[in-house]
Protein backbone atom coordinates (compact mmCIF):
# COMPACT_ATOMS: atom_id res chain seq x y z
CA UNK A 1 0.00 0.00 0.00
CA UNK A 2 2.82 2.38 0.79
CA UNK A 3 4.34 1.76 -2.66
CA UNK A 4 1.03 2.36 -4.47
CA UNK A 5 0.44 5.55 -2.49
CA UNK A 6 3.90 6.85 -3.39
CA UNK A 7 3.40 6.08 -7.09
CA UNK A 8 0.01 7.81 -7.06
CA UNK A 9 1.52 10.89 -5.45
CA UNK A 10 4.32 11.07 -8.02
CA UNK A 11 1.88 10.55 -10.89
CA UNK A 12 -0.42 13.30 -9.62
CA UNK A 13 2.51 15.70 -9.33
CA UNK A 14 3.61 14.95 -12.89
CA UNK A 15 0.13 15.61 -14.22
CA UNK A 16 -0.02 18.91 -12.31
CA UNK A 17 3.32 20.06 -13.72
CA UNK A 18 2.46 19.06 -17.26
CA UNK A 19 -0.89 20.91 -17.14
CA UNK A 20 0.48 24.16 -15.68
CA UNK A 21 -0.06 26.92 -18.26
CA UNK A 22 3.05 28.51 -19.72
CA UNK A 23 3.49 32.31 -19.47
CA UNK A 24 3.83 33.97 -22.83
CA UNK A 25 4.98 37.56 -23.06
CA UNK A 26 2.65 39.91 -24.88
CA UNK A 27 3.74 40.32 -28.48
CA UNK A 28 4.82 43.80 -29.51
CA UNK A 29 2.36 45.24 -31.99
CA UNK A 30 1.89 48.64 -33.68
CA UNK A 31 -1.87 48.21 -33.57
CA UNK A 32 -3.65 50.56 -35.97
CA UNK A 33 -0.61 52.76 -36.68
CA UNK A 34 2.33 52.24 -39.04
CA UNK A 35 5.69 53.12 -37.47
CA UNK A 36 7.75 52.37 -40.60
CA UNK A 37 8.74 56.01 -41.22
CA UNK A 38 8.53 58.03 -38.02
CA UNK A 39 9.07 61.79 -37.98
CA UNK A 40 8.99 64.16 -35.01
CA UNK A 41 8.94 67.97 -35.14
CA UNK A 42 9.64 70.15 -32.13
CA UNK A 43 12.20 72.20 -30.26
CA UNK A 44 15.06 71.45 -27.92
CA UNK A 45 13.56 68.47 -26.08
CA UNK A 46 12.78 66.80 -29.41
CA UNK A 47 16.32 67.52 -30.64
CA UNK A 48 18.11 66.30 -27.50
CA UNK A 49 19.22 69.73 -26.30
CA UNK A 50 20.33 69.35 -22.68
CA UNK A 51 22.91 70.84 -20.32
CA UNK A 52 22.40 74.07 -22.29
CA UNK A 53 23.77 72.76 -25.58
CA UNK A 54 23.32 70.30 -28.41
CA UNK A 55 25.74 67.39 -28.08
CA UNK A 56 25.97 63.86 -29.46
CA UNK A 57 25.13 62.43 -26.05
CA UNK A 58 22.04 64.57 -25.82
CA UNK A 59 20.94 63.60 -29.33
CA UNK A 60 21.35 59.91 -28.56
CA UNK A 61 18.92 60.45 -25.69
CA UNK A 62 16.59 62.90 -27.40
CA UNK A 63 12.85 62.52 -26.91
CA UNK A 64 12.47 61.74 -30.61
CA UNK A 65 15.20 59.09 -30.61
CA UNK A 66 13.86 57.36 -27.50
CA UNK A 67 10.36 57.13 -28.97
CA UNK A 68 11.83 55.89 -32.26
CA UNK A 69 13.78 53.19 -30.40
CA UNK A 70 10.56 51.76 -29.02
CA UNK A 71 8.72 52.07 -32.33
CA UNK A 72 11.50 50.02 -33.93
CA UNK A 73 10.34 47.08 -31.79
CA UNK A 74 7.05 47.10 -33.67
CA UNK A 75 8.27 47.60 -37.24
CA UNK A 76 9.74 51.10 -37.17
CA UNK A 77 12.50 51.70 -39.71
CA UNK A 78 15.83 53.53 -39.48
CA UNK A 79 15.64 56.84 -37.67
CA UNK A 80 18.26 59.41 -38.65
CA UNK A 81 19.33 62.44 -36.67
CA UNK A 82 21.68 65.30 -37.68
CA UNK A 83 24.30 64.08 -35.24
CA UNK A 84 27.03 66.22 -33.73
CA UNK A 85 30.52 64.70 -33.51
CA UNK A 86 30.87 62.49 -30.44
CA UNK A 87 34.00 64.37 -29.32
CA UNK A 88 32.41 67.82 -29.51
CA UNK A 89 31.73 70.01 -26.47
CA UNK A 90 28.54 70.98 -28.25
CA UNK A 91 27.08 74.40 -28.73
CA UNK A 92 24.15 76.24 -27.21
CA UNK A 93 21.82 78.98 -28.35
CA UNK A 94 24.20 81.65 -26.98
CA UNK A 95 27.31 80.08 -28.50
CA UNK A 96 28.25 78.38 -25.24
CA UNK A 97 29.51 74.85 -24.67
CA UNK A 98 27.61 72.21 -22.76
CA UNK A 99 27.61 72.27 -18.97
CA UNK A 100 29.02 69.70 -16.59
CA UNK A 101 28.98 69.48 -12.80
CA UNK A 102 32.29 70.69 -11.40
CA UNK A 103 33.88 72.80 -8.72
CA UNK A 104 33.55 76.56 -8.88
CA UNK A 105 34.94 79.28 -6.62
CA UNK A 106 32.67 82.27 -6.06
CA UNK A 107 33.45 85.91 -5.33
CA UNK A 108 33.79 85.15 -1.63
CA UNK A 109 36.43 82.52 -2.35
CA UNK A 110 34.04 79.67 -1.45
CA UNK A 111 34.39 76.56 -3.62
CA UNK A 112 31.39 74.33 -4.23
CA UNK A 113 29.82 72.03 -6.81
CA UNK A 114 28.17 73.98 -9.59
CA UNK A 115 27.37 73.73 -13.31
CA UNK A 116 30.46 74.81 -15.25
CA UNK A 117 31.05 74.90 -19.02
CA UNK A 118 33.01 72.14 -20.69
CA UNK A 119 34.94 74.75 -22.66
CA UNK A 120 35.27 78.52 -22.85
CA UNK A 121 33.18 78.58 -26.03
CA UNK A 122 30.87 76.27 -27.89
CA UNK A 123 31.94 74.24 -30.92
CA UNK A 124 31.01 76.45 -33.86
CA UNK A 125 32.50 73.94 -36.29
CA UNK A 126 29.31 71.87 -36.13
CA UNK A 127 27.62 74.64 -38.10
CA UNK A 128 29.89 73.83 -41.02
CA UNK A 129 28.16 70.47 -41.38
CA UNK A 130 26.12 69.83 -44.51
CA UNK A 131 24.36 66.64 -43.55
CA UNK A 132 21.51 66.52 -46.05
CA UNK A 133 21.93 63.89 -48.74
CA UNK A 134 19.56 63.43 -51.66
CA UNK A 135 17.67 60.17 -51.39
CA UNK A 136 18.00 59.90 -47.63
CA UNK A 137 15.90 61.61 -45.00
CA UNK A 138 15.97 62.53 -41.35
CA UNK A 139 13.42 61.54 -38.75
CA UNK A 140 14.24 64.10 -36.08
CA UNK A 141 13.18 67.63 -36.97
CA UNK A 142 13.72 68.95 -33.48
CA UNK A 143 15.33 72.38 -33.83
CA UNK A 144 16.70 74.15 -30.73
CA UNK A 145 15.20 77.61 -30.45
CA UNK A 146 12.53 77.06 -33.12
CA UNK A 147 9.40 79.07 -32.37
CA UNK A 148 6.24 77.57 -33.82
CA UNK A 149 5.80 80.15 -36.58
CA UNK A 150 9.27 79.30 -37.90
CA UNK A 151 8.14 75.75 -38.72
CA UNK A 152 6.64 76.95 -41.98
CA UNK A 153 9.08 79.80 -42.71
CA UNK A 154 10.89 79.56 -46.04
CA UNK A 155 14.64 80.04 -45.71
CA UNK A 156 14.60 79.48 -41.95
CA UNK A 157 18.06 77.90 -42.19
CA UNK A 158 19.51 81.39 -42.60
CA UNK A 159 18.13 82.28 -39.14
CA UNK A 160 18.80 79.05 -37.29
CA UNK A 161 22.12 77.34 -37.89
CA UNK A 162 20.94 74.20 -36.08
CA UNK A 163 18.50 73.71 -38.95
CA UNK A 164 21.00 74.82 -41.60
CA UNK A 165 23.10 71.74 -40.81
CA UNK A 166 20.53 69.43 -42.42
CA UNK A 167 18.05 71.54 -44.38
CA UNK A 168 17.42 70.18 -47.87
CA UNK A 169 18.10 73.57 -49.47
CA UNK A 170 18.55 77.21 -48.56
CA UNK A 171 14.88 78.07 -49.08
CA UNK A 172 13.47 74.95 -47.41
CA UNK A 173 10.97 74.86 -44.55
CA UNK A 174 11.16 72.51 -41.60
CA UNK A 175 7.63 71.31 -42.33
CA UNK A 176 8.37 70.81 -46.02
CA UNK A 177 11.46 68.72 -45.28
CA UNK A 178 9.53 66.62 -42.76
CA UNK A 179 6.64 66.01 -45.17
CA UNK A 180 9.10 65.08 -47.94
CA UNK A 181 10.08 62.00 -45.92
CA UNK A 182 6.56 60.60 -46.52
CA UNK A 183 6.03 59.80 -42.84
CA UNK A 184 3.71 56.99 -41.84
CA UNK A 185 3.57 58.19 -38.23
CA UNK A 186 4.49 61.52 -36.67
CA UNK A 187 4.80 63.28 -33.31
CA UNK A 188 4.59 67.00 -32.60
CA UNK A 189 5.91 68.89 -29.59
CA UNK A 190 5.48 72.41 -30.93
CA UNK A 191 5.22 75.58 -28.85
CA UNK A 192 7.70 74.47 -26.19
CA UNK A 193 10.32 76.96 -27.37
CA UNK A 194 7.77 79.80 -27.47
CA UNK A 195 6.81 79.52 -23.81
CA UNK A 196 10.39 78.88 -22.69
CA UNK A 197 11.70 81.90 -24.58
CA UNK A 198 9.16 84.18 -22.91
CA UNK A 199 9.70 82.72 -19.45
CA UNK A 200 13.51 82.57 -19.57
CA UNK A 201 13.76 86.22 -20.63
CA UNK A 202 11.69 87.34 -17.66
CA UNK A 203 8.64 88.05 -19.80
CA UNK A 204 10.42 90.70 -21.86
CA UNK A 205 9.65 88.98 -25.18
CA UNK A 206 6.24 88.51 -26.72
CA UNK A 207 4.15 85.37 -27.12
CA UNK A 208 2.51 84.42 -30.41
CA UNK A 209 -1.23 85.23 -30.35
CA UNK A 210 -3.45 82.14 -30.03
CA UNK A 211 -5.04 82.81 -33.45
CA UNK A 212 -1.62 82.75 -35.11
CA UNK A 213 -0.63 79.68 -33.11
CA UNK A 214 -3.75 77.90 -34.36
CA UNK A 215 -3.10 78.87 -37.97
CA UNK A 216 0.43 77.43 -37.97
CA UNK A 217 -0.47 74.34 -35.94
CA UNK A 218 -3.34 73.53 -38.28
CA UNK A 219 -1.09 73.95 -41.32
CA UNK A 220 1.46 71.53 -39.84
CA UNK A 221 -1.14 68.88 -38.97
CA UNK A 222 -2.90 69.24 -42.31
CA UNK A 223 0.34 68.72 -44.22
CA UNK A 224 1.44 65.70 -42.18
CA UNK A 225 -1.91 63.93 -42.18
CA UNK A 226 -2.12 64.65 -45.90
CA UNK A 227 0.49 61.93 -46.40
CA UNK A 228 -1.90 59.44 -44.81
CA UNK A 229 0.09 59.38 -41.58
CA UNK A 230 -1.39 59.05 -38.13
CA UNK A 231 0.19 60.85 -35.25
CA UNK A 232 0.45 62.05 -31.69
CA UNK A 233 0.65 65.64 -30.45
CA UNK A 234 1.78 66.98 -27.10
CA UNK A 235 0.23 69.76 -25.05
CA UNK A 236 2.51 72.23 -23.30
CA UNK A 237 3.47 72.19 -19.61
CA UNK A 238 3.74 75.06 -17.17
CA UNK A 239 7.48 75.59 -17.57
CA UNK A 240 7.66 77.56 -14.32
CA UNK A 241 7.61 74.16 -12.60
CA UNK A 242 11.17 73.49 -13.81
CA UNK A 243 14.27 74.15 -11.65
CA UNK A 244 15.13 77.29 -13.63
CA UNK A 245 12.30 79.09 -11.84
CA UNK A 246 12.15 77.28 -8.49
CA UNK A 247 15.76 77.07 -7.26
CA UNK A 248 16.62 80.56 -5.99
CA UNK A 249 14.38 81.50 -3.03
CA UNK A 250 12.68 84.88 -3.15
CA UNK A 251 13.52 85.49 0.53
CA UNK A 252 17.22 84.72 0.14
CA UNK A 253 18.44 88.17 1.16
CA UNK A 254 19.98 87.54 4.60
CA UNK A 255 20.95 90.70 6.46
CA UNK A 256 22.87 91.58 9.61
CA UNK A 257 21.95 94.66 11.64
CA UNK A 258 24.25 97.18 9.87
CA UNK A 259 23.07 96.01 6.43
CA UNK A 260 19.41 96.19 7.42
CA UNK A 261 19.91 99.70 8.83
CA UNK A 262 21.63 100.83 5.62
CA UNK A 263 18.83 99.54 3.40
CA UNK A 264 16.18 101.05 5.65
CA UNK A 265 17.87 104.43 5.30
CA UNK A 266 17.92 104.06 1.50
CA UNK A 267 14.36 102.82 0.95
CA UNK A 268 12.42 104.44 3.80
CA UNK A 269 11.11 107.20 1.55
CA UNK A 270 9.30 104.64 -0.66
CA UNK A 271 7.96 102.55 2.21
CA UNK A 272 10.23 99.51 1.88
CA UNK A 273 11.61 98.11 5.14
CA UNK A 274 14.11 95.42 6.09
CA UNK A 275 14.86 93.33 9.16
CA UNK A 276 17.74 91.30 10.54
CA UNK A 277 17.66 87.81 9.04
CA UNK A 278 15.76 86.66 5.94
CA UNK A 279 14.27 89.27 3.60
CA UNK A 280 12.77 89.28 0.13
CA UNK A 281 15.10 90.52 -2.60
CA UNK A 282 14.54 93.93 -4.16
CA UNK A 283 13.54 93.91 -7.83
CA UNK A 284 13.14 96.55 -10.49
CA UNK A 285 9.51 97.38 -11.31
CA UNK A 286 9.10 100.48 -13.51
CA UNK A 287 6.46 102.91 -12.26
CA UNK A 288 5.86 101.28 -8.89
CA UNK A 289 7.45 104.23 -7.02
CA UNK A 290 10.14 106.89 -7.40
CA UNK A 291 12.88 104.24 -7.15
CA UNK A 292 11.16 101.80 -9.57
CA UNK A 293 11.87 99.19 -6.91
CA UNK A 294 9.94 96.84 -4.64
CA UNK A 295 10.37 93.57 -2.79
CA UNK A 296 9.76 90.46 -4.83
CA UNK A 297 6.54 88.64 -3.88
CA UNK A 298 6.55 85.05 -2.56
CA UNK A 299 4.67 83.73 -5.64
CA UNK A 300 7.00 85.37 -8.13
CA UNK A 301 10.08 83.62 -9.50
CA UNK A 302 13.77 84.46 -9.58
CA UNK A 303 15.44 82.92 -12.62
CA UNK A 304 18.49 80.69 -12.60
CA UNK A 305 20.11 83.23 -14.92
CA UNK A 306 20.48 85.62 -11.95
CA UNK A 307 24.23 86.37 -11.55
CA UNK A 308 24.81 85.12 -8.01
CA UNK A 309 28.25 86.67 -7.63
CA UNK A 310 26.61 90.06 -8.15
CA UNK A 311 24.11 89.18 -5.44
CA UNK A 312 26.76 87.95 -3.00
CA UNK A 313 29.39 90.63 -3.50
CA UNK A 314 27.93 93.61 -5.36
CA UNK A 315 24.61 94.21 -3.56
CA UNK A 316 22.35 93.13 -6.40
CA UNK A 317 18.92 92.47 -5.00
CA UNK A 318 19.40 94.96 -2.18
CA UNK A 319 21.03 98.33 -2.95
CA UNK A 320 20.73 97.61 -6.68
CA UNK A 321 17.39 96.05 -7.67
CA UNK A 322 17.37 92.83 -9.68
CA UNK A 323 16.68 93.61 -13.32
CA UNK A 324 13.44 92.59 -15.01
CA UNK A 325 15.04 89.88 -17.16
CA UNK A 326 16.01 87.93 -14.05
CA UNK A 327 12.56 87.48 -12.52
CA UNK A 328 8.95 86.76 -13.47
CA UNK A 329 6.28 89.00 -11.98
CA UNK A 330 2.77 87.85 -11.12
CA UNK A 331 1.40 89.54 -14.24
CA UNK A 332 3.99 87.83 -16.43
CA UNK A 333 3.32 84.44 -14.84
CA UNK A 334 -0.42 84.88 -15.43
CA UNK A 335 0.16 85.96 -19.02
CA UNK A 336 2.32 82.91 -19.62
CA UNK A 337 -0.23 80.53 -18.12
CA UNK A 338 -3.10 82.13 -20.02
CA UNK A 339 -1.26 81.55 -23.29
CA UNK A 340 -0.38 77.96 -22.35
CA UNK A 341 -4.05 77.30 -21.61
CA UNK A 342 -5.10 78.82 -24.94
CA UNK A 343 -2.43 76.92 -26.90
CA UNK A 344 -3.39 73.63 -25.28
CA UNK A 345 -7.06 74.12 -26.10
CA UNK A 346 -6.07 74.63 -29.73
CA UNK A 347 -3.86 71.53 -29.74
CA UNK A 348 -6.63 69.36 -28.30
CA UNK A 349 -9.22 70.75 -30.69
CA UNK A 350 -7.10 70.14 -33.80
CA UNK A 351 -6.10 66.69 -32.56
CA UNK A 352 -9.75 65.71 -32.12
CA UNK A 353 -10.56 67.00 -35.58
CA UNK A 354 -7.82 64.93 -37.22
CA UNK A 355 -8.08 61.83 -35.02
CA UNK A 356 -4.67 62.28 -33.40
CA UNK A 357 -3.49 60.99 -30.05
CA UNK A 358 -2.83 63.64 -27.38
CA UNK A 359 -0.23 63.34 -24.63
CA UNK A 360 -0.71 65.75 -21.74
CA UNK A 361 2.72 66.92 -20.58
CA UNK A 362 1.36 69.14 -17.80
CA UNK A 363 0.68 66.33 -15.30
CA UNK A 364 4.15 64.86 -15.98
CA UNK A 365 5.90 68.11 -15.04
CA UNK A 366 3.56 68.62 -12.11
CA UNK A 367 4.42 65.15 -10.81
CA UNK A 368 8.10 66.01 -11.02
CA UNK A 369 7.44 69.21 -9.10
CA UNK A 370 5.69 67.19 -6.37
CA UNK A 371 8.18 64.30 -6.53
CA UNK A 372 7.44 60.62 -7.17
CA UNK A 373 9.16 57.26 -6.87
CA UNK A 374 10.19 55.37 -10.00
CA UNK A 375 11.61 51.87 -9.57
CA UNK A 376 12.55 52.68 -5.99
CA UNK A 377 14.25 55.99 -6.87
CA UNK A 378 12.75 59.37 -6.01
CA UNK A 379 12.44 61.66 -9.03
CA UNK A 380 11.75 65.37 -8.68
CA UNK A 381 12.41 68.78 -10.19
CA UNK A 382 15.02 69.65 -7.56
CA UNK A 383 17.98 71.23 -9.32
CA UNK A 384 20.94 68.85 -9.87
CA UNK A 385 19.85 66.16 -7.40
CA UNK A 386 16.26 65.62 -8.56
CA UNK A 387 17.29 63.14 -11.23
CA UNK A 388 15.18 64.36 -14.17
CA UNK A 389 16.51 67.74 -15.32
CA UNK A 390 19.80 68.62 -16.93
CA UNK A 391 22.13 71.34 -15.68
CA UNK A 392 20.46 74.18 -17.58
CA UNK A 393 17.41 73.85 -15.33
CA UNK A 394 14.78 73.61 -18.08
CA UNK A 395 15.84 70.72 -20.32
CA UNK A 396 15.27 67.16 -19.20
CA UNK A 397 18.28 64.85 -18.94
CA UNK A 398 18.43 61.36 -20.48
CA UNK A 399 16.46 59.80 -17.62
CA UNK A 400 13.87 62.56 -17.75
CA UNK A 401 13.47 62.17 -21.51
CA UNK A 402 12.98 58.43 -21.06
CA UNK A 403 10.21 59.07 -18.54
CA UNK A 404 8.55 61.60 -20.85
CA UNK A 405 8.87 59.22 -23.82
CA UNK A 406 6.92 56.66 -21.79
CA UNK A 407 4.06 59.14 -21.53
CA UNK A 408 3.96 59.27 -25.34
CA UNK A 409 4.12 55.48 -25.59
CA UNK A 410 1.27 54.95 -23.13
CA UNK A 411 -0.98 57.27 -25.13
CA UNK A 412 0.01 55.72 -28.47
CA UNK A 413 -0.86 52.28 -27.11
CA UNK A 414 -4.22 53.46 -25.80
CA UNK A 415 -5.20 55.40 -28.93
CA UNK A 416 -4.11 52.94 -31.60
CA UNK A 417 -4.41 49.59 -29.81
CA UNK A 418 -0.64 49.10 -29.92
CA UNK A 419 1.53 47.16 -27.48
CA UNK A 420 4.75 49.14 -27.66
CA UNK A 421 6.92 48.36 -24.62
CA UNK A 422 7.83 51.19 -22.29
CA UNK A 423 11.40 52.24 -21.59
CA UNK A 424 13.21 51.25 -18.43
CA UNK A 425 14.24 54.78 -17.48
CA UNK A 426 16.51 53.35 -14.78
CA UNK A 427 18.97 52.42 -17.53
CA UNK A 428 19.51 56.08 -18.40
CA UNK A 429 21.80 58.58 -16.71
CA UNK A 430 20.92 61.68 -14.73
CA UNK A 431 23.44 64.35 -13.65
CA UNK A 432 26.94 62.89 -13.28
CA UNK A 433 28.83 63.95 -10.16
CA UNK A 434 32.62 64.40 -10.33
Amino acid sequence: MKTNTLLLTLFTGLVFVSCKPKYEAEENSPGEMNPERFVMIGGGTTAGYMDNALTAKGQENSLAQLIANQLSLTGGGDFRQPLVSSGSVGIGLQGNSALQLGYKTDCKDVTSLSPVPLAENGDITIFQDQLYQSGSSFGNYGIPGMLIDKTTLYGYSSENLFYARFASEANATVLGDAVATSPTFFALYLGEEDILYYAKTGGLTGLIPPASFESVYRAVVTALTGTGAKGIVATLPDVTQTPFFRTIPTNGLTLDAPSADLLNSIYSTVGISFQVGANAFVVNDPGVNAFNARKILPDEYLLLSLPLDSVKCHQMGSVFPIKNQHYLSLDEIQNLRDHITAYNSIIREIAAEYGLAVVETGPFYENLQNGFVYNGVTMSSTFVSGGAFSLDGTSLNAKGNALLANEFIKVINAKFGATIPQINAGNYTAVLFP
